[in-house]
């Protein structure tokens, strides 16, 4: 596992057994703590997020978007493991369709429409532009009523964003959309064979990048998550059965 940023070459590459330990460990301070006014806001998004269980604090949002669109399995799959982990309320803004290979362009010279869409568990709209239309359009505040969520995650998309393809990539052009921002984001993408691999797989997925969603939330929660930089996450074919994932 590997987080990009200036001083990457002066840390050792952990070994895959620790990659959620390491990814706590290197992280370096990010956010402030939060304001009186974006406590109000957060207090009133809970209104239209699922109620929470207790009294306790409100949970986190994080903010999902899919360049496979709004019915593909692996958003679908990513959600469904977010809300049964409980850690966080989640929020989705997907391409009405798959969006494949779009980059980081946008919507111009359009209207771009959102649609309230029933999504179990979560708040979600559908937009007629891309992925990175979807970001933009979220954190500018006219969708939902928290002023900025926590974190943002682009997946999961199936087909592999590393080397040259991440300069092409809708799902990486969404999470680097979200950093320009300056909300902390994740990327995650399923390597998908033809033939070979199954819509189940991106359950086996959200499963296995769950507890690293979860200890980057925690990161972001200590004000120690790292700085200008967003976590590219690439999950091998038939993920139950290969479990080492490359992160960058």
């Amino acid at each position: 596992m590997a987080a990009s940023s200036g001083d990457d070459s002066r840390r050792p590459n952990p070994l895959p057994s620790a990659l959620v330990s390491n990814l706590q460990s290197v992280l370096a301070a990010r956010r402030p703590p939060p304001t009186e006014d974006a406590s109000v806001t957060a207090a009133a998004a809970e209104t239209s997020a699922p109620a929470a269980a207790d009294d306790g604090p409100a949970k986190p949002v994080v903010l999902l978007t899919c360049a496979g669109g709004i019915q593909s399995p692996g958003l679908a799959a990513l959600v469904d493991a977010l809300v049964k982990g409980g850690r966080c309320d989640v929020h989705v803004v997907a391409p009405e369709s798959d969006k494949p290979v779009c980059g980081h362009s946008i919507t111009i010279r359009e209207t771009v429409s959102a649609t309230s869409v029933d999504f179990t568990g979560a708040k979600a709209f559908e937009i007629s532009g891309t992925p990175v239309d979807c970001i933009s359009l979220s954190l500018s505040g006219m969708l939902f009523a928290w002023q900025t969520p926590a974190l943002v995650i682009s997946g999961i998309n199936a087909g592999p964003n590393c080397g040259y393809q991440m300069f092409h990539s809708s799902a990486i052009s969404a999470a680097r959309e979200a950093l320009m921002y300056g909300v902390p984001s994740i990327a995650i993408s399923l390597n998908w064979k033809k033939d070979e691999t199954k819509d189940s797989h991106f359950k086996d997925a959200a499963g296995l990048c769950l507890p690293l969603i979860h200890a980057a939330l925690a990161d972001i929660e200590k004000g120690t998550f790292l700085s200008g930089c967003l976590l590219n996450i690439g999950v091998p074919s038939s993920p139950s059965a290969n479990k080492v994932i490359i992160m960058s």
